[in-house]
């Protein structure tokens, strides 16, 4: 997925992925972080068709 101009320059910009997964934890939907390959930065999306969910982490 990419993202279009116009749509980088509206959503918000987080500069490291913690950070956008925090705000994504916090919302009332279901939101993943992703890097933008336009800005650099991370950006929030709800769209998750085709993604794989990843594997829980074992300590």
């Amino acid at each position: 997925m990419q993202t279009r101009p116009g749509i980088c320059n509206r959503k918000r910009r987080f500069a490291t992925r913690e950070a956008a997964e925090a705000a994504a934890l916090a919302a009332n939907v279901t939101l993943r972080a992703y890097k933008c390959a336009l800005c650099k930065q991370f950006h929030l999306t709800s769209r998750t068709k085709g993604l794989r969910v990843p594997r829980a982490v074992r300590p």
